[in-house]
């Protein structure tokens, strides 16, 4: 199978790159399954019931999100209704929606997606991301329910990003990074036969501050001041990141991943 996985979208410039370019991207790599993380697609801020039917109506099997997840109201009760809409599953099980979907597609292929979030330099205090990723296992494993697995690890730390990756490696598809919206040059299969990506960086205007309007950061950073500095969306040509990752018929383990890196700055 060939399997699409797209970093965070951020604001308007990212959601239009990615719905212009996967109707032709899925035709042009004969694409499987398309995974994306959305969780900044309404104005760097979350992502809105629309803004998720949109990504659904050019092509997206699913969509990943992370931290942000709830900044939108109105995704809560949408979250608890659409499957394909995933939060971190370890957050607490009273938290709507869920971290796990099996995507089946017009062939009969089926892809299990898993989404975690990571513990250190992040806010929320959520479960071991290790300790629920073997416990999902359990009931997709590799070659069996699923016919391939793609876990998005949405974390601060490279450190713990790479050791879930080798913790996993040989037992699922892919270990693809996100959150620090910069993508990372270390693509490749693991020895267990994984595919692996630290970052899978954004979708969105690079001539920023990680996607957003330069000015507020730099004050941020330069004066301190938080108060009244509003964060907003750069609007500029967008760069779209992630990776296409082939995998093995029988044992659902990696065969090739290759970067995708298109337009804006970045090229």
């Amino acid at each position: 199978m060939k399997i699409l996985f797209l970093g965070d979208i951020v604001g308007r410039s990212g959601r239009d790159a990615v719905c212009d370019w996967l109707p032709r991207a899925r035709k042009e790599h004969a694409l499987d399954f398309i995974v994306v993380n959305g969780e900044n697609a309404a104005a760097g801020f979350g992502i809105t019931p629309a803004i998720a039917g949109e990504l659904f109506k050019v092509g997206v099997d699913v969509i990943t999100t992370g931290n942000h997840v709830w900044d939108q109201q109105d995704i809560v009760p949408y979250i608890a209704k659409e499957k394909r809409l995933l939060r971190p599953h370890n957050y607490p099980d009273s938290a709507p929606g869920t971290g796990v979907c099996l995507a089946t597609n017009a062939r009969g292929q089926s892809l299990a997606v898993l989404h975690l979030q990571g513990q250190l330099y992040m806010h929320e205090l959520l479960s071991c991301p290790f300790v629920c990723a073997d416990e999902v296992l359990k009931t997709y494993p590799l070659a069996g329910k699923a016919n391939a697995i793609l876990v998005d690890i949405h974390a601060e730390a490279t450190s713990e990003k790479m050791a879930l990756g080798h913790y996993l490696d040989g037992r699922v598809s892919f270990v693809v990074g996100t959150h620090t919206h910069v993508p990372t040059n270390d693509t490749h299969i693991l020895r267990g036969g994984t595919a692996y990506q630290t970052d899978a960086g954004m979708c969105g205007d690079y001539d920023s501050v990680i996607g957003m309007e330069k000015s507020a950061p730099i004050k941020r950073f330069t004066g301190k001041i938080t108060k009244g500095l509003k964060l907003a969306p750069a609007t500029g040509e967008a760069t779209i990141c992630g990776a296409i990752v082939e995998t093995d018929d029988k044992t659902g383990l990696a065969t090739r991943i290759e970067p995708v890196k298109l337009g804006g700055v970045l090229v």
